[in-house]
């Protein structure tokens, strides 16, 4: 037995518990751990990792057995962990090329074990499998989402081959991941898992089934509904449950007090790019791109992890000063011709893991959405009545006018990104950008997004950028396609086209 938990009980906020009975977890076992959002997987993986007061008094681990040092984990909550802990380190003010790469690929992997413990051809043949070569010497803080998960499956294979027992906790580990790395993380994660070590995998959707596990534990409502070895009947009955969880998305859509929604001109220039670059340091990112967004388009960006999706919509949202000096055109207007960073971001909404990663705690669900007239993360700000009455108008319309007084960070994954859209819609934007608004979420929420920006669609005059790894996971109003492939001379090159 690596760990036991003996009637655990502990509080999420001041109306919800986290109930669990009896769990153990021995050598050799590798448990799925399956339910939808909010049903208390991420607040059991911190139960067991250590990360709760109440760890104390209801987990039991073995003898020499050590959570800080034998649980490695892949999760979001980790990567958010490292992120800030590299920026809270950053010396770019203060080196010569204004630039700190913080933590490296190799570094991260690598602190998985002792010096004395360092397998070099189990080094390289991981890294060659999660195709981290060409990333060992780059910073974390410089990765994409799908890069930076890679980076922390390799850490916890890599650590798991030491001499003492391990627990690995895979969060999620295909969330943020392009279509062509899936089956290779897939095949590295069964291929690597050894009997010296346990492993729990998270998962809240039916196709992200861990096919090597050999126990089950199905969870909704922070209660435990099945748990013991892994059957197909086992699965069925948990899967089955959660396929009946179905929420009509909104059929009304709150407008501003004082506005009305505005005719778009469906050849209207909302976005042009003429021959822009964009790179850090000696990586070229963007190489010579053209591209026009008209006003009757739906955009949908693809592409592999890496290639430069979240750099195109940071050039053009305000994020990046790389778009200043350059032909970016905004709504008829060339970027850096006398507007201030406020007036661009004023006519953007953005739903995002990056902005998902800055809210941490302290805020309440009605102030993340209010933020958004502010374009601030968090609320610095007097708001009127009228600014928080439109933001609950959005709450209810997204189905959590109740979480409103509760703390963002106390809500599942699921449900912040709901506040995060609410927070993108508040001001009307013209422009959505949508920067992988599923990932982290069940079938229930992600059909409900979905669907709820197909409303926004066609009943505003808002228009979307989508960006997305998922085959087929899209809102339907998309017709317009951008994607990243890779040039026979290295990079990618964006390819276009009408849907």
């Amino acid at each position: 037995m690596l760990f036991r938990i003996d009637n655990a009980r502990c509080r999420v906020g001041r109306r919800n518990l986290l109930e669990i009975d009896r769990f153990e977890v021995a050598l050799g076992e590798h448990w799925c751990v399956y339910g939808p959002n909010g049903a208390g997987k991420s607040l059991l993986m911190s139960l067991i990792a250590g990360r709760r007061p109440e760890t104390g008094s209801y987990v039991r681990y073995a003898e020499a057995f050590d959570p800080t040092r034998d649980i490695l984990l892949v999760s979001f909550e980790e990567q958010q962990r490292l992120w800030r802990r590299d920026e809270r380190l950053d010396i770019s003010d203060y080196s010569e090329d204004a630039l700190d790469q913080g933590t490296l690929v190799a570094e991260l992997i690598r602190t998985a074990l002792s010096a004395s413990e360092q397998d070099e051809q189990l080094f390289d043949s991981l890294c060659a499998d999660l195709e981290l070569c060409d990333l060992l010497t780059r910073g974390i803080r410089f990765l994409s989402s799908g890069q930076i998960r890679r980076a922390l499956i390799a850490r916890a294979l890599y650590g798991q081959q030491c001499r003492r027992p391990r627990l690995l906790i895979f969060d999620e580990p295909l969330e943020a991941v392009d279509r062509e790395s899936r089956d290779r993380i897939r095949g590295a994660i069964a291929a690597h898992l050894g009997s010296n070590c346990a492993s729990l995998h998270l998962c809240r959707r039916e196709q992200d089934r861990f096919p090597g596990a050999t126990h089950l534990l199905a969870m909704e409502h922070l209660q435990v509904l099945e748990r013991g070895a892994m059957s197909e009947s086992a699965w069925e009955r948990a899967a089955a449950r959660f396929r009946l969880r179905r929420g009509a998305v909104p059929d009304q859509i709150p407008c501003l007090p004082g506005t009305r929604q505005k005719d778009l001109e469906p050849d209207a220039g909302l976005i042009e790019l003429r021959g822009v670059n964009a790179g850090y340091g000696d990586l070229r990112v963007l190489r010579d791109v053209y591209w026009k967004m008209e006003g009757r388009h739906h955009v949908l960006v693809e592409g592999p992890n890496g290639c430069g999706k979240s750099t195109l919509l940071s050039l053009i949202d305000g994020e990046n000063h790389k778009g200043y000096g350059q032909e970016v055109y905004l709504f008829g207007r060339r970027k850096g011709s006398g507007e201030t960073v406020w007036d661009v971001k004023r006519r953007f909404g953005v739903v995002s893991n990056e902005l998902h990663n800055h809210y941490i705690k302290g805020w309440k669900v009605l102030d993340v959405a209010v933020s958004g007239f502010f374009d601030s993360v968090g609320l610095y700000d007097d708001s009127g009545t009228g600014e928080q009455n439109h933001a609950r108008a959005w709450l209810a319309t997204l189905h959590i006018a109740d979480l409103a007084n509760s703390f963002y960070h106390q809500i599942s994954f699921g449900q912040q990104r709901l506040a995060l859209l609410a927070r993108a819609m508040v001001k009307q934007p013209d422009i959505l950008i949508l920067d992988e608004p599923c990932v982290g979420l069940d079938d229930y929420h992600r059909d409900f997004i979905l669907g709820t920006l197909d409303v926004i669609a066609e009943r505003t005059s808002t228009r979307l950028i989508y960006v997305s790894h998922a085959p087929g996971e899209n809102p339907s109003c998309i017709n317009y396609r951008l994607r990243f492939e890779a040039a026979a001379d290295g990079g990618y090159r964006l390819q276009q086209s009408e849907i």
